[in-house]
């Protein structure tokens, strides 16, 4: 559908210079720089989305329909290409991710509803400012979990303590506060349903900060439960027609290969350094956002 009458893309600053680029070009360029944006949302838990959206809308001129349609294809990509490699290597916790997920489809399906009725500056603006919000959020030092009232009692009756592979061998970890951390995922997962972002920013701050996850385990556990909260509002758009082939298969292959690199480097990666990266990364474009949607330019 690219280029043709039903092209999402609509006119903005550099509408003249996308309009002059071929298909093949056009998705070339998508596939490029969506690499990039799975191997940032691979390592950082954050989900390919959350690159993407901005990629689509500001760098290509995408309609912010459509970029969330592709962005929630290459979401479930991300999870699948990256989740896999992260439960084989010991990192994601099974058990908290399946629960979560309950509360993170239950708040995608709401969002995705909510979608439709929501301009799109109004969507650029949130985006922005959820964006905004998870890069100033605190999050918690790492052992700090079981030094500050250890384990919850429905955590034990879950069975959601575990440990996590690290160079010096397996660190056990408790997970506490269950119910807040459930809270928090039905709003990541209503954010996911509207924006088409995974809400891995959400989920990792959840994770990590409300229920004192070491921040490995946030990251790995949210690329897990990422495809299944895309999964649940995809189908929305998809009925929709906000979903076009044509922009999202180069988006998904290369958000998929993107995180499949990010997952074989996550394990010597430092967790100061990752924090730093998640940080820039969604501050950036957070600000981007605001600006273009106040701007009315998406």
């Amino acid at each position: 559908m690219i280029g043709g009458s039903a092209d999402p893309r609509k006119p903005a600053r550099d509408s003249e210079f996308i309009s002059a680029m071929t298909n093949a070009e056009f998705s070339a360029a998508l596939f490029a720089g969506s690499i990039v944006a799975g191997f940032v949302g691979s390592l950082t838990g954050l989900g390919g989305g959350v690159v993407i959206v901005p990629l689509l809308t500001v760098g290509f001129g995408v309609n912010m329909r459509y970029a969330i349609g592709a962005s929630l294809v290459s979401v479930i990509a991300t999870s699948s290409g990256a989740a896999a490699a992260y439960v084989r290597e010991g990192f994601s916790n099974i058990r908290v991710g399946m629960l979560l997920e309950i509360a993170t489809s239950l708040g995608a399906l709401v969002g995705a509803a909510l979608a439709a009725h929501v301009p799109t500056a109004g969507l650029a603006i949130l985006f922005g400012a959820v964006l905004l919000f998870s890069a100033f959020a605190p999050g918690h030092k790492e052992g700090r979990s079981v030094a500050r009232g250890g384990t919850s009692s429905i955590a034990q009756r879950l069975g959601l303590d575990s440990t996590y592979s690290s160079v010096r061998g397996p660190v056990p970890y408790s997970v506490r506060h269950v119910p807040f951390g459930f809270g928090i995922m039905t709003v990541a997962g209503a954010l996911s349903g509207l924006l088409g972002i995974g809400s891995g920013a959400v989920k990792v701050l959840a994770m990590d900060f409300a229920m004192g996850l070491p921040f490995k385990v946030s990251t790995t556990t949210s690329n897990f439960m990422i495809g299944v909260t895309a999964a649940a509002s995809a189908g929305i758009y998809l009925h929709r027609g906000y979903i076009d082939p044509g922009l999202a298969m180069p988006v998904t292959l290369g958000v998929l290969a993107g995180s499949v690199a990010g997952a074989r480097q996550l394990a010597g990666a430092e967790v100061r350094v990752l924090r730093f990266l998640f940080r820039a990364a969604i501050l950036a474009l957070g600000v981007e956002m605001i600006y273009n949607g106040l701007k009315g330019k998406l």
